[in-house]
């Protein structure tokens, strides 16, 4: 079969012509995806600024110069040398948060955007920072953060950029100056940690003070309410046994049983070594035998009273006084008869015992009548009670 130079020929064309129209359309047809636009020039002019979407374009005429994605980016640049105002060399590594918003600014105002921000960044923050000292600069990051995206937002504002944030990531002292810093930190935790102790101790002793002063302030009131009443009842104790002795008349037979019966108490206890002996035990012992119908003791009259002691007359005193104060001074006249008609008695007994001494041929002592030794002085006689009516 022979070949037609001609139909080659034409077949040629017609597949260059089918190639060329292929390439056409897809140079035409343009479809632009979200969150991106598309810079389109027509013959090496600014056209036009494609959104998301389909488009057409002239084949051979418009081309498209750059895709800007309109999403917000996030830049790190690695950590710059920064000199503080003392003088200190700080490490310090930066975050910046950016979006394009005018995408024909960002393609023909610069020509790199994301690294005329980083240049930016840096010749900021160094400004920045060397207008302070190392201790202003760790604790002031939100002031250096403002400081930095005022001034990059100002300037990339006609690059059709917009920053959003500036953050700083790290900030890395000398290691010199952090070994400092960290005997610095413990040392003031150290001292945080003594003073929180010594308050602690000081807060324990005040309260173990102050828990004790209560404790003895209690303990010393309860005592003295426990005296007081103690006082009250004997008191009232005593005052009962006063008015029933005296309202019920006893004869010498119960005083004189009442009387023996406190004896053995007397002389009670096994390492007792004296045995108490009162001055009345003769004048007792002849009450106690005229109680039973006895003759009484040889010396000492059967009829003859029991003489009171000085002990007896201060406790009547006393007695008379508290039921005087408690009974509004009713049995006064009562306790004042009583208390002469006993002197009365004690000074005939005692003349009774001189008389009979005298009888019976032998010297009498008044201190043998009072329980005393011979040659011992004779106790003085009872005095009257200071509330009792001298003209009687």
């Amino acid at each position: 079969m022979d070949i037609n130079p001609g139909q080659v020929a034409l077949y040629l064309v017609l597949v260059i012509l089918l190639i060329f129209v292929i390439t056409a359309l897809v140079k035409a047809v343009r479809i632009v995806p979200q969150a991106s636009n598309l810079i389109v020039e027509r013959l090496g002019r600014y056209s036009r600024t494609l959104e998301p979407g389909l488009h057409l374009l002239v084949p051979f005429v418009d081309r498209v110069r750059a895709s800007v994605d309109l999403r917000e980016r996030v830049v790190s640049f690695p950590p710059q040398p920064v000199i503080t105002s003392d003088n200190l060399v700080v490490s310090i590594d930066t975050v910046i948060y950016f979006q394009v918003t005018d995408p024909k600014s960002a393609v023909y105002e610069i020509a790199n955007y994301i690294q005329a921000i980083e240049q930016l960044t840096v010749t900021t923050l160094r400004n920045v920072v060397g207008s302070m000292d190392l201790e202003q600069t760790l604790t002031s990051r939100d002031q250096i953060n403002g400081q930095l995206r005022g001034v990059l937002d100002e300037a990339t504002g006609r690059w059709g950029v917009r920053i959003n944030r500036v953050e700083l990531r790290s900030i890395d002292p000398p290691a010199s100056v952090q070994g400092s810093m960290e005997q610095q930190m413990r040392a003031e935790r150290d001292r945080r940690a003594a003073i929180l102790t010594a308050e602690g101790v000081k807060q324990s002793q005040i309260l173990t003070a102050e828990g004790e002063k209560q404790s003895a302030i209690l303990k010393a009131e309860g005592d003295a309410q426990a005296r007081v009443l103690r006082a009250e009842g004997e008191a009232r104790a005593i005052l009962q046994v006063f008015d029933a002795i005296h309202t019920g008349d006893a004869d010498p037979k119960l005083l004189a049983y009442q009387y023996l019966q406190m004896l053995p108490q007397i002389a009670n206890g096994t390492a007792s070594k004296l045995w108490v002996v009162p001055t009345e035990f003769t004048a007792a012992l002849g009450s106690i035998s005229k109680g039973f119908g006895g003759s009484g003791i040889p010396g000492v009259p059967s009829d003859a009273p029991v003489a009171p002691s000085e002990e007896e007359s201060a406790a009547t005193k006393a007695l008379r006084q508290a039921r005087m104060k408690d009974l509004g001074g009713q049995a006064l006249a009562d306790a004042s008869e009583a208390l002469r008609e006993a002197q009365r008695q004690s000074e005939a007994a005692a003349a009774d015992a001189t008389a009979s001494g005298t009888r019976s041929g032998l010297p009498f002592d008044p201190s043998q009548e009072a329980g005393q030794a011979p040659g011992e002085p004779t106790l003085p006689p009872v005095p009257p009670a200071p509330d009792a009516d001298p003209g009687v």
